[in-house]
């Protein structure tokens, strides 16, 4: 038996299967880096088109007109929410832009718990009568605090009052219906209104547990970490809604629709 042919060839197997994985690993690499080098690039246009956009120097963003966006929802991460100076900046750009209605979201309530520190910054700004009610009725900007605690009060709520309405009474029913559960909802207090515009702030692209039934029709735009927020990315997103450009209008979420935006905050 040839003992030494047969060792040959295992080395050569060997050798064969770990140039291989060097192979596999370097391309791996290079397509890695290609990939990254693409999302620094088209980072760095939206950099550079943001601020642009800040700097008024497209005629098309001059003149915000936010009539269209009579509610707007800010989600943010509970971990960035924490970043409460961030928070502060970016209402503070809202007022500049002139959004009048504001529901700011978090899932675990962070933005909750500290509406008393925004409603004292509100109040030293001029824009609010330092009220720290979950709705706050100021005369410039209105803001509701949600996490996610309130949607499951609420379905949780809804639900009893439709059992009782329609199942304790023993009152003919065929079927729940979409406007059934609208109505539970105002019955017991929670009939907010429907954002008009979602922005989404956090590394996830999905509405963190916001409540459903209210953004059946709202486009969801991510606009990426709070961190790296941009003025001129926040005027491009409303601008988009306002004119449509790029965006599904009126867009039902039940339908797995999502608002794109064209640059790195793309829509979901």
């Amino acid at each position: 038996m040839n003992f030494r042919g047969l060792n040959l060839g295992d080395r050569m197997l060997k050798r064969s299967s770990s140039l291989g994985k060097v192979t596999l690993c370097l391309l791996w690499h290079i397509m890695h880096l290609i990939v990254s080098m693409w999302y620094f690039i088209l980072g760095l246009i939206s950099s550079v088109e943001s601020f642009l956009i800040s700097r008024g120097l497209f005629k098309r963003y001059r003149d915000l007109d936010v009539s269209k966006v009579k509610y707007l929802a800010v989600i943010i991460d509970s971990e960035e929410a924490f970043q409460t100076l961030k928070v502060l900046d970016l209402l503070r750009w809202l007022a500049a832009i002139g959004v009048k209605s504001i529901c700011l979201y978090d899932a675990k309530g962070v933005l909750k718990e500290g509406k008393d520190v925004l409603g004292s910054w509100m109040k030293s700004e001029g824009l609010s009568n330092g009220s720290t009610d979950d709705t706050m009725d100021e005369q410039k900007m209105q803001l509701e605090f949600v996490s996610v605690s309130d949607g499951k009060l609420a379905i949780s709520k809804a639900a009893n009052h439709l059992t009782k309405l329609y199942f304790d009474n023993h009152t003919e029913k065929q079927k729940l219906t979409e406007p059934d559960l609208t109505d539970a909802l105002k019955a017991i207090g929670y009939g907010k209104p429907d954002p008009d515009l979602m922005l989404v702030y956090g590394p996830a692209r999905c509405n963190m547990g916001f409540p459903a039934w209210r953004i059946r029709y709202t486009e969801i735009v991510h606009m990426g970490p709070l961190k790296s927020m941009k003025f001129g990315a926040l005027i491009k997103a409303i601008h988009r809604k306002m004119t449509g450009e790029d965006c599904i209008l009126a867009c039902p979420q039940r339908l797995g629709i999502y608002a794109t935006q064209k640059n790195n905050t793309s829509g979901f």
